[in-house]
């Protein structure tokens, strides 16, 4: 049996559509919005599910473990995202985090497979047979991939297209989908690597940010959060402050991050440079978030900043 290699995922710049001149030299995929997953097939029909960080997140999908026996005897290392689709057929993040973090709980996940099925999205390949394909071209890699026909009830290959940029973000836009994903054909595998040749083109800005505090809410709120105090690493490992976030939350979210801020309570800022707001209470930076945002000022700080969800298959380390 061969030993298969650890792979970290390549990811994408966010940026905007390739200028027209270059549109054919791209393949454009939709933007899944799920957990990102590198898939580990040794040939013997197991199979082992990696997140983003490296963790072993192979007992939340038993759905998934058919996958091994679907590839045979052929080892590869296959990447792609797990997604949960709602009733239209797209990538419902909010779905799936019901499914998250139960790697440890294996009778419960069971039990959610058919609560909340889980779908592997594969988009690329970095291993297969003997061979390591990380320096082989994009294109090539999508042929391998495609020829290995990997379609099943919890598995798929979705299409990419070459060329057509403007039409597919149009087509994306239209149905409700997050964005696309543009990857240029020539493009080498780059693992850990956020790589200038692939770019996310979303149809609203996103950042992911580490909480580092938060301010208490007002009359009946007090005990709950009204705002959280945003950072994100630099190139220094350091917190940086990137202003504060109080909208976008639901009742049941906002209880949710009270308990969590109250698990990570401290008393030293994490932050490089203090924030001047009154009242503020720090946490240990380690609960992660994603937020919708309009610009970024001069300084850094994000203007009009909305709570989109909470990314608990993301660690600080593994942002950048």
């Amino acid at each position: 049996m061969v030993s298969l290699p650890r792979i970290a995922p390549m990811l994408a710049t966010p940026g905007k559509l390739p200028p027209a001149s270059v549109d054919d030299a791209y393949a454009y995929e939709v933007k899944q919005d799920g957990q990102r997953c590198i898939v580990y097939c040794p040939g013997d029909g197991t199979v082992v599910l990696r997140s983003r960080s490296g963790a072993d997140i192979t007992p939340a999908y038993p759905e998934l473990a058919g996958l091994g026996t679907a590839l045979g005897s052929r080892p590869a290392v296959l990447d792609g995202e797990i997604v949960a689709l709602d009733g239209e057929g797209r990538s419902d993040f909010e779905r799936l985090q019901s499914r998250m973090g139960l790697a440890g709980s294996p009778a419960r996940a069971a039990r959610m497979v058919t609560k909340i099925p889980a779908h592997l999205m594969l988009f690329d390949i970095v291993f297969l047979d003997a061979h390591d394909l990380t320096r082989s071209p994009y294109a090539e890699r999508r042929t391998a991939l495609e020829s290995l026909v990997l379609a099943g009830a919890a598995w798929s290959t979705p299409a990419a297209a070459v060329g057509h940029g403007q039409q597919a973000l149009d087509m994306t836009r239209t149905a409700g989908l997050e964005g696309l994903i543009a990857k240029r054909l020539t493009s080498l595998y780059e693992p850990g690597v956020r790589s200038r040749a692939w770019i996310k083109i979303r149809h609203v800005r996103t950042e992911d940010i580490v909480v580092g505090g938060w301010l208490p809410g007002h009359g009946r709120l007090t005990s709950l959060p009204g705002a959280l105090l945003m950072g994100q690493p630099g190139p220094d490992g350091r917190l940086h402050y990137v202003g504060s976030v109080g909208t976008g939350w639901s009742d049941t979210e906002r209880t949710t991050l009270a308990t969590l801020l109250d698990t990570a309570a401290s008393d030293t800022c994490p932050f490089t440079e203090r924030p001047t707001a009154a009242g503020a209470r720090w946490v240990t930076p380690r609960l992660v978030g994603e937020v919708r945002y309009a610009t970024r000022t001069n300084a850094g700080r994000l203007r009009h900043p909305s709570w989109h969800r909470l990314r608990p298959d993301l660690t600080p380390d593994h942002l950048g």
